[in-house]
């Protein structure tokens, strides 16, 4: 999807239905700076992070600006022009199984000020967004969730996974492969260069990691404020394969207590192929005077426990969902990702919000490609595998991180013929867990 996301009409059902409450529902112009760097701290604030410092500030609006940006707005308090709620959206590729990318809706900055909580603010914002989705063309919107109460009811399901790999460095013995090419040291500002790139090739090899936009990658490349102290603390690396070409980069801190050993920490490792990922994982693990090695918002399947003598040396922790995704037209989004086997299965799916509501037969060949059709609601039932489920149930499933014979024995998917489940587990299995390794 290649537009201005602003080019959307505002949703008339969130602006009146905030207007009932006193409250102004407004799109941003990004040229308004004092508007836009209101909605910055509001936003900040609404995350409990500390004040931003004019860099960082600077920062974050470059990065609203290149979105759709809304605020709510209450002309009785104390400073008017400071939004009391805001949300963010964007047009961006989400990686599905099978290599390819469907057209997603991405929903960030949710926040509600305290002082306004009970007002229908919440609700607006959120259908606001599908709304906004549903104008760009978008198959699914998704987002990351602080809170994992909220967004069920507008039909976002938990659909991708993360956790903390802490690795204890004195048990650390690599049995795995040597890589065929190379680690090198490299500054923040040359890897700028080639980082997107490899961060693209990534991103594709993952169901449920989504297009990676510039001000993410200053960020983990500690260029936004480069004389700051987080900044200054980062090392960056670069895997070349034997082909002498870049494939892989990690971003890295050790933080520690003068004379005593260190904690590597990293949030960032971007991988195009395996040599590149074991590479990388092999320097950090084998690092000198630290105790532990720590990464976050990795994958529940990284294969670092077989790459090392004693796996226990490996610890998971922090499991818990990550990625929610919410269907929102299920022929393209269904069509676009690749499936494990051939065959034909019909969907009743239900959603109360009714952006998904239908029966829907997708039919897969040889190769995994699929062709889904809407059916009439009153046609005859379907003589082969068939389920019942909601959109909640189908956003779970789609990336293929979650059974749907798991969700039916919690009773949320019903089989309505004879080994449809066992069926569905095999078609929606994913070659790769599915992972998202950033938030937004």
């Amino acid at each position: 999807m290649s537009f201005d996301p602003r080019s959307i009409p505002v949703d008339p059902s969130a602006t009146a239905a905030l207007a009932r409450n006193g409250l102004e529902y407004r799109l941003l112009d990004p040229a308004d700076q004092p508007a836009m760097r209101a909605w910055a701290e509001a936003e900040t604030r609404g995350f409990h992070h500390p004040r931003p410092r004019e860099i960082d500030l600077d920062h974050d609006v470059a990065v609203a600006g290149e979105r759709r940006v809304h605020g709510v707005y209450d002309r009785t308090a104390a400073h008017p022009e400071v939004p009391v709620a805001t949300v963010d959206g964007w047009p961006t590729g989400l990686s599905v199984p099978g290599g390819r990318s469907v057209d997603a809706w991405a929903v960030s900055a949710v926040t509600v000020s305290p002082t306004h909580r009970r007002r229908g603010i919440a609700r607006a914002l959120m259908e606001g967004e599908l709304a906004n989705a549903r104008n760009a063309g978008a198959a699914l919107a998704m987002l990351t969730a602080t809170e994992a109460t909220i967004y069920g009811r507008y039909g976002y399901a938990p659909a991708a996974r993360a956790a903390t790999i802490t690795v204890d460095r004195r048990r650390t013995h690599w049995i795995g492969p040597d890589a065929p090419g190379r680690v090198h040291f490299v500054d923040p500002t040359s890897l700028r260069e080639v980082a997107p790139g490899i961060a693209r090739r990534a991103v594709a090899r993952t169901p449920g990691e989504i297009d990676r936009w510039p001000g993410i990658i200053d960020r983990a490349l500690g260029l936004v404020n480069p004389d700051g102290d987080r900044a200054r603390a980062l090392r960056t690396v670069r895997y070349d394969d034997e082909h002498g070409q870049p494939q892989g980069f990690a971003s890295f801190r050790v933080t520690r207590e003068p004379d005593e050993p260190g904690v590597l920490e990293f949030d960032f490792l971007s991988a195009a192929t395996d040599d590149a990922e074991r590479a990388l994982w092999r320097f950090l693990v084998e690092q000198d005077f630290v105790t532990a090695v720590r990464g976050r918002l990795r994958s529940v399947d990284e294969p670092l426990p077989w790459l090392l003598e004693d796996p226990r040396a490996v610890t998971i922790s922090d499991v818990g969902d990550h990625l929610w995704v919410r269907v929102l037209d299920p022929v393209d989004a269904l069509s676009a990702r690749r499936y494990g086997l051939p065959g034909s299965l019909e969907l009743r799916v239900a959603d109360p919000l009714g952006h998904a509501r239908g029966r829907f037969r997708l039919t897969v060949d040889d190769r995994g490609r699929a062709e889904v059709e809407r059916l009439d609601e009153g046609a005859a039932a379907a003589s082969g595998p068939s389920l019942q489920l909601g959109v909640q149930e189908l956003g779970a499933v789609y990336l293929g991180g979650v059974r749907p014979s798991v969700l039916s024995r919690a009773g949320r998917i019903v089989e309505t013929a004879p080994r449809s489940l066992a069926f569905a587990d095999r078609l929606f299995e994913a070659e790769r867990t599915p992972h998202l390794s950033i938030w937004f």
